[in-house]
């Protein structure tokens, strides 16, 4: 055995020892806490992230916007936001989890609080670009967090809530959308209850939310590793022995490891999985963008009123928050990629009762609501398990970048292309929830065939995981 290969060993040891105790600590009232923070944190982004649907509606006559700033209001930010997301994945694992989270938030709110003062189309576009590019971290390092302090049995618990913290707040901006339709200055109104938690939420993240221990033992700080580690023992109730640092072996040889290069996204043995976890959050981000962010359009230029729209949409949201929670609950049953496939394809009826109801007569407005209510109950509710099943392909010491790399990824296309497409097909139920029927059905096909279970262990690259076992 070489020096390197020993050195290796010795430092996937110390970082599997912190681990099995991570796992090994009670559900308790503080991972209830650290569950409830990031809810917060995803209440507001999705607040702050998802005006955007609202805001064509509120702000197309006040602002007097074209069709081309309209696909510009979606492609803008898509972009901003995978230059952000690759930005951030580059040093995410050099920048901690935690003050990407708080830059983030910071970001986000300001610029949202800006929204009432712009008075044309480009502005509007430029702040809600500059918006995605500082929220790039809180996409996706809520979900590394989450996994590095929640025991392996209890991620789904945080995934579930923190996507039905989610919904809740997909489902609260239409509703107010509504309420403000017909009022010149609706969309200035909308924006500031997403603006003003700039006082309050990025202090509750930095105050209450612990930085990872996984990720100061790969940067060497094994003692400030096992501090935090028993800090969150003592708050769980002292239930399990605390942890040393002499359990954890030769913490030198964790601190002599080299940080994987960025190509090791791409390497031989790790490219597989994360195509597959890239691929199965693009399918159901597509979904949800579309549904979010176009279905109000779609609706009103295909015959119903902007109430009706901007109503049927919050619905589908609402029926969402149930489905996520179901979704969590499924995946530790069945498994994250057949949960995937399930709610993928569960969603496939509802497009076609979306696509047929124009040709439904006096019942359309039933067709779409009953087709809006399943895809809100499975697709739009996959990404409890998408997430989740994409931040566990990849090591403790590729997750940072990873995650951030495949939500990047999935944003060019959920977020920007897909869009910018159908933003000029709305007027059609074929094309328009035609397409989305072609990307669900692929979304529920590759975790299926191309995928594998993964099993929650952090420690290890996914193609390892079964020999570490």
């Amino acid at each position: 055995m070489t020096v390197a290969s020993s050195v290796e060993t010795e430092g996937s040891r110390a970082s599997r020892m912190l681990g099995r105790k991570m796992d090994s600590i009670p559900f308790s009232f503080y991972q209830v806490l650290i569950i409830a923070v990031l809810a917060l944190v995803g209440f507001i982004e999705g607040y702050d992230l998802f005006l955007t649907g609202s805001l064509l509606l509120l702000a197309r006559v006040p602002l007097h916007l074209t069709g081309p700033d309209i696909q510009w209001l979606f492609l803008g930010p898509s972009i901003a936001g995978t230059i952000g997301g690759f930005g951030f994945s580059a040093v995410g694992e050099r920048l901690s989890r935690k003050a990407m989270l708080v830059i983030g938030v910071i970001a986000t709110t300001f610029l949202t609080l800006l929204i009432p003062l712009v008075q044309n189309a480009e502005q509007l576009i430029a702040i809600r670009s500059l918006t995605a590019l500082g929220a790039a971290g809180v996409w996706s390092a809520v979900y590394p967090i989450a996994a590095e302090l929640m025991p392996a049995q209890h991620r789904r618990t945080n995934g579930a809530i923190y996507e039905m913290a989610l919904a809740s707040s997909f489902t609260v901006t239409p509703f107010v959308a509504a309420l403000l339709a017909g009022n010149d200055a609706g969309f200035r109104l909308l924006a500031l209850p997403g603006g003003l938690a700039l006082l309050v939420v990025p202090a509750i993240v930095y105050f209450l939310l612990p930085e990872s221990p996984r990720w100061h033992l790969r940067r060497g700080e094994a003692q400030i590793a096992v501090d935090i580690v028993n800090r969150i023992i003592a708050r769980s109730g002292n239930r399990v022995p605390p942890l040393t640092v002499a359990s954890l072996g030769d913490v030198r040889a964790a601190a002599s490891e080299k940080l994987p290069p960025y190509r090791a996204l791409l390497a031989r043995g790790q490219l597989r999985w994360t195509v597959v976890g890239v691929v199965a959050g693009s399918c159901a981000g597509c979904a949800a963008f579309a549904i979010s962010s176009l279905l109000p359009k779609a609706l009103t230029e295909q015959g119903y009123p902007v109430a009706a729209s901007l109503g049927i949409t919050s619905i589908i949201f609402l029926t969402s928050f149930f489905g996520k929670a179901f979704t969590g609950w499924l995946m530790e049953i069945i498994g994250r990629r057949w949960t995937i496939c399930f709610v993928m394809a569960g969603s496939l009826p509802g497009f076609c009762l979306m696509l047929l109801a124009h040709t439904a007569g006096a019942y359309a407005r039933m067709l779409m609501i009953s087709g809006g209510v399943i895809i809100g109950f499975t697709v739009v509710s996959a990404f409890s398990a998408t997430r989740v099943y994409l931040s566990e392909q990849f090591p403790t010491a590729l997750r940072g970048r990873g995650h951030i790399f495949g939500e990047s990824i999935g944003r060019i296309a959920a977020g920007g292309l897909v869009p910018f497409v159908l933003a000029v097909h709305t007027n059609s139920p074929t094309i328009y929830f035609g397409t989305l029927l072609v990307i669900v059905a692929l979304g529920a096909f590759v975790p299926v065939v191309f995928g594998k279970e993964t099993v929650g262990q952090l420690e290890a690259v996914a193609e390892e995981v079964p020999a570490l076992a």
